[in-house]
Protein backbone atom coordinates (compact mmCIF):
# COMPACT_ATOMS: atom_id res chain seq x y z
CA UNK A 1 0.00 0.00 0.00
CA UNK A 2 1.29 3.35 -0.85
CA UNK A 3 -0.16 6.83 1.29
CA UNK A 4 -2.69 9.18 -0.56
CA UNK A 5 -1.23 12.43 -1.82
CA UNK A 6 -4.05 14.81 -0.89
CA UNK A 7 -2.37 17.54 -2.55
CA UNK A 8 -1.91 15.38 -6.00
CA UNK A 9 -4.93 16.50 -8.33
CA UNK A 10 -5.93 20.39 -8.59
CA UNK A 11 -4.47 21.81 -5.57
CA UNK A 12 -7.09 19.97 -4.03
CA UNK A 13 -9.82 22.70 -2.99
CA UNK A 14 -6.94 24.84 -2.18
CA UNK A 15 -6.78 28.63 -3.61
CA UNK A 16 -4.62 29.25 -6.74
CA UNK A 17 -3.44 31.85 -4.25
CA UNK A 18 -2.37 29.08 -1.72
CA UNK A 19 -0.24 26.38 -0.97
CA UNK A 20 -1.15 22.31 -0.33
CA UNK A 21 0.76 21.17 1.95
CA UNK A 22 0.76 17.20 2.29
CA UNK A 23 0.14 16.64 6.39
CA UNK A 24 -0.93 12.90 7.01
CA UNK A 25 -1.90 10.02 4.03
CA UNK A 26 -5.06 11.76 2.52
CA UNK A 27 -4.67 14.76 4.26
CA UNK A 28 -3.95 18.10 3.11
CA UNK A 29 -3.58 22.01 4.68
CA UNK A 30 -4.23 24.85 2.76
CA UNK A 31 -2.00 27.75 3.57
CA UNK A 32 -2.25 31.04 1.51
CA UNK A 33 0.71 31.80 -0.50
CA UNK A 34 3.30 35.21 0.77
CA UNK A 35 0.81 38.33 0.68
CA UNK A 36 -2.33 37.14 0.81
CA UNK A 37 -4.58 36.00 3.69
CA UNK A 38 -7.74 33.93 4.58
CA UNK A 39 -8.07 29.88 5.22
CA UNK A 40 -5.99 28.33 2.63
CA UNK A 41 -9.55 27.96 0.54
CA UNK A 42 -10.05 31.37 -0.31
CA UNK A 43 -7.02 33.72 -0.10
CA UNK A 44 -6.80 37.50 -0.46
CA UNK A 45 -4.36 40.05 -1.43
CA UNK A 46 -3.27 41.68 1.62
CA UNK A 47 -3.58 45.38 1.15
CA UNK A 48 -0.77 47.08 3.83
CA UNK A 49 -2.06 50.82 2.81
CA UNK A 50 -4.90 49.64 5.52
CA UNK A 51 -2.87 49.77 8.53
CA UNK A 52 -0.90 52.50 9.79
CA UNK A 53 -1.21 54.17 5.88
CA UNK A 54 1.17 51.49 5.03
CA UNK A 55 3.95 52.46 7.19
CA UNK A 56 3.82 56.23 4.84
CA UNK A 57 4.81 59.09 6.55
CA UNK A 58 1.20 60.96 7.44
CA UNK A 59 1.41 63.31 4.43
CA UNK A 60 2.21 60.38 1.91
CA UNK A 61 -0.26 59.07 0.42
CA UNK A 62 -0.02 54.85 0.31
CA UNK A 63 -0.70 53.10 -3.43
CA UNK A 64 -0.97 49.47 -3.28
CA UNK A 65 1.08 48.09 -6.54
CA UNK A 66 0.77 44.48 -5.55
CA UNK A 67 0.16 41.45 -2.88
CA UNK A 68 1.37 43.55 0.75
CA UNK A 69 3.20 45.46 -1.63
CA UNK A 70 3.09 49.57 -1.89
CA UNK A 71 4.67 52.60 -2.74
CA UNK A 72 4.69 55.89 -0.76
CA UNK A 73 4.47 58.98 -2.45
CA UNK A 74 4.16 62.48 -0.97
CA UNK A 75 1.65 64.92 -1.07
CA UNK A 76 1.48 67.69 -2.73
CA UNK A 77 3.12 70.65 -0.71
CA UNK A 78 5.71 68.23 0.33
CA UNK A 79 8.76 66.64 -0.30
CA UNK A 80 10.52 63.03 0.81
CA UNK A 81 10.62 59.58 0.06
CA UNK A 82 7.44 58.85 0.88
CA UNK A 83 8.33 57.18 4.35
CA UNK A 84 9.10 60.59 5.47
CA UNK A 85 7.50 63.98 4.38
CA UNK A 86 8.43 67.44 4.79
CA UNK A 87 6.59 70.58 4.35
CA UNK A 88 7.98 72.55 0.74
CA UNK A 89 7.65 76.31 2.12
CA UNK A 90 6.75 78.72 -0.41
CA UNK A 91 8.43 81.60 0.71
CA UNK A 92 11.74 79.82 1.21
CA UNK A 93 12.47 79.86 -2.57
CA UNK A 94 12.62 83.58 -4.34
CA UNK A 95 11.07 84.83 -1.26
CA UNK A 96 7.84 83.26 -2.88
CA UNK A 97 7.68 85.32 -6.14
CA UNK A 98 6.89 88.53 -3.79
CA UNK A 99 8.30 91.43 -3.85
CA UNK A 100 12.12 92.00 -2.57
CA UNK A 101 10.68 94.69 -0.08
CA UNK A 102 7.63 91.86 0.98
CA UNK A 103 7.07 89.50 3.81
CA UNK A 104 6.14 86.30 2.34
CA UNK A 105 3.86 84.20 4.83
CA UNK A 106 2.79 80.37 4.38
CA UNK A 107 -0.97 80.30 4.99
CA UNK A 108 -1.51 76.44 3.40
CA UNK A 109 -0.50 74.24 0.93
CA UNK A 110 0.54 75.63 -2.05
CA UNK A 111 -0.50 79.14 -0.88
CA UNK A 112 1.26 82.20 0.55
CA UNK A 113 0.72 85.86 1.19
CA UNK A 114 3.06 88.82 0.45
CA UNK A 115 2.66 92.01 2.14
CA UNK A 116 5.04 94.99 2.23
CA UNK A 117 7.07 95.52 4.68
CA UNK A 118 7.00 99.08 6.79
CA UNK A 119 7.79 102.23 4.63
CA UNK A 120 6.66 100.42 1.03
CA UNK A 121 3.78 100.43 -0.44
CA UNK A 122 2.36 97.91 -3.20
CA UNK A 123 0.07 94.76 -2.97
CA UNK A 124 3.05 92.56 -2.12
CA UNK A 125 4.07 91.55 -5.38
CA UNK A 126 5.27 95.11 -6.46
CA UNK A 127 6.36 97.32 -3.23
CA UNK A 128 7.72 101.00 -3.53
CA UNK A 129 9.16 102.95 -1.00
CA UNK A 130 9.20 106.63 -1.60
CA UNK A 131 9.72 108.23 -4.74
CA UNK A 132 13.01 109.28 -3.68
CA UNK A 133 14.30 106.00 -3.69
CA UNK A 134 12.15 104.71 -6.22
CA UNK A 135 13.69 107.23 -8.91
CA UNK A 136 17.30 104.70 -8.02
CA UNK A 137 15.53 101.77 -8.77
CA UNK A 138 14.35 102.47 -12.38
CA UNK A 139 16.60 103.09 -15.17
CA UNK A 140 14.48 105.72 -16.85
CA UNK A 141 14.65 107.77 -13.92
CA UNK A 142 17.83 107.31 -12.45
CA UNK A 143 19.72 110.06 -13.91
CA UNK A 144 17.17 112.69 -12.28
CA UNK A 145 18.28 110.80 -9.30
CA UNK A 146 21.57 111.62 -9.78
CA UNK A 147 21.20 114.85 -10.47
CA UNK A 148 19.24 115.48 -7.07
CA UNK A 149 22.29 114.03 -5.23
CA UNK A 150 24.76 115.60 -7.02
CA UNK A 151 22.87 118.71 -5.61
CA UNK A 152 21.83 117.95 -2.21
CA UNK A 153 17.94 118.27 -2.69
CA UNK A 154 16.18 116.25 -0.71
CA UNK A 155 13.25 117.68 -0.90
CA UNK A 156 11.17 114.81 -1.95
CA UNK A 157 12.50 112.22 0.77
CA UNK A 158 10.29 113.77 3.05
CA UNK A 159 6.60 112.80 4.18
CA UNK A 160 4.88 114.72 1.17
CA UNK A 161 2.62 113.89 -0.77
CA UNK A 162 4.22 115.03 -3.60
CA UNK A 163 3.89 114.86 -7.47
CA UNK A 164 6.88 114.49 -9.76
CA UNK A 165 7.68 114.86 -13.46
CA UNK A 166 10.68 113.10 -14.45
CA UNK A 167 12.34 113.42 -17.90
CA UNK A 168 13.34 110.25 -18.76
CA UNK A 169 17.39 109.37 -18.29
CA UNK A 170 18.18 109.35 -21.97
CA UNK A 171 16.87 113.06 -22.38
CA UNK A 172 18.89 113.92 -19.48
CA UNK A 173 22.00 112.76 -20.89
CA UNK A 174 21.64 114.14 -24.41
CA UNK A 175 20.16 117.35 -24.00
CA UNK A 176 23.00 119.60 -24.14
CA UNK A 177 21.40 122.52 -22.06
CA UNK A 178 21.92 119.82 -18.86
CA UNK A 179 25.62 121.12 -18.39
CA UNK A 180 25.15 124.64 -19.42
CA UNK A 181 22.66 124.70 -16.50
CA UNK A 182 24.88 123.28 -13.95
CA UNK A 183 27.61 125.91 -14.90
CA UNK A 184 25.52 128.72 -14.63
CA UNK A 185 24.39 127.51 -10.83
CA UNK A 186 20.53 127.05 -12.17
CA UNK A 187 20.13 122.87 -12.65
CA UNK A 188 18.56 123.26 -8.52
CA UNK A 189 15.70 125.45 -9.89
CA UNK A 190 15.25 123.36 -12.95
CA UNK A 191 14.79 120.26 -11.09
CA UNK A 192 12.52 121.49 -8.58
CA UNK A 193 10.38 122.67 -11.63
CA UNK A 194 9.45 119.33 -11.87
CA UNK A 195 8.39 118.85 -8.69
CA UNK A 196 4.94 119.75 -6.92
CA UNK A 197 4.18 119.32 -3.24
CA UNK A 198 0.79 118.84 -0.75
CA UNK A 199 -0.43 116.86 -3.42
CA UNK A 200 0.16 113.22 -4.78
CA UNK A 201 -1.77 113.69 -8.30
CA UNK A 202 -2.39 110.35 -10.45
CA UNK A 203 -2.98 110.32 -14.39
CA UNK A 204 -6.60 110.61 -14.01
CA UNK A 205 -6.84 113.70 -11.51
CA UNK A 206 -4.14 115.74 -14.01
CA UNK A 207 -6.48 115.60 -16.76
CA UNK A 208 -9.01 117.82 -14.51
CA UNK A 209 -6.17 120.20 -13.80
CA UNK A 210 -5.12 123.11 -16.24
CA UNK A 211 -2.40 124.77 -13.83
CA UNK A 212 -0.20 123.45 -10.86
CA UNK A 213 2.45 125.34 -8.89
CA UNK A 214 5.95 123.64 -8.69
CA UNK A 215 8.39 123.79 -5.61
CA UNK A 216 10.54 126.03 -7.99
CA UNK A 217 7.41 128.36 -7.46
CA UNK A 218 6.50 128.70 -11.22
CA UNK A 219 3.30 127.57 -12.50
CA UNK A 220 3.19 124.35 -14.63
CA UNK A 221 0.42 124.51 -17.54
CA UNK A 222 -1.88 120.74 -18.39
CA UNK A 223 -3.35 119.97 -21.29
CA UNK A 224 -5.37 117.30 -22.33
CA UNK A 225 -5.69 116.56 -25.83
CA UNK A 226 -5.62 113.36 -28.03
CA UNK A 227 -5.51 110.89 -25.11
CA UNK A 228 -2.32 112.08 -24.08
CA UNK A 229 -1.46 115.01 -21.25
CA UNK A 230 1.19 117.28 -22.20
CA UNK A 231 2.79 119.96 -19.48
CA UNK A 232 3.84 123.36 -20.76
CA UNK A 233 2.67 122.62 -24.36
CA UNK A 234 5.63 120.31 -25.02
CA UNK A 235 6.19 117.42 -22.34
CA UNK A 236 3.83 114.41 -22.97
CA UNK A 237 3.29 112.18 -19.58
CA UNK A 238 4.65 108.65 -21.20
CA UNK A 239 4.62 106.33 -18.24
CA UNK A 240 2.78 107.39 -15.13
CA UNK A 241 1.10 106.35 -11.84
CA UNK A 242 4.14 104.97 -10.22
CA UNK A 243 2.97 105.35 -6.66
CA UNK A 244 5.15 105.27 -3.49
CA UNK A 245 4.93 105.77 0.29
CA UNK A 246 4.74 109.80 -0.26
CA UNK A 247 3.71 110.95 -4.10
CA UNK A 248 3.80 109.47 -7.41
CA UNK A 249 6.25 109.68 -10.22
CA UNK A 250 5.03 110.18 -14.05
CA UNK A 251 7.74 110.11 -16.84
CA UNK A 252 8.12 113.13 -19.28
CA UNK A 253 9.90 112.73 -22.76
CA UNK A 254 10.90 116.68 -22.43
CA UNK A 255 12.87 118.71 -19.99
CA UNK A 256 10.62 121.35 -18.55
CA UNK A 257 11.90 124.72 -18.55
CA UNK A 258 11.01 127.85 -15.55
Amino acid sequence: CSAIDACESSNRGCSAQAECRRTTPGSRACVCSAGYTGDGIVCTEINPCLVNNGGCDKNAECTQTGPNQAVCNCLKGYSGDGKTCTYISLCLQNNGGCSEFAICNDTELTERTCTCKTNYTGDGFQCRGNIFQELLRNSNTSRFYFHLEALSIRDISGPGPFTLFVPRTDILNSDPRVKDWIAKGVMAQVLRYHMVGCASLLYKDLTAITNITSLQGEQIHISYSQNSLVLNNKAEIILSDAVGTNGVIHIINQILVP
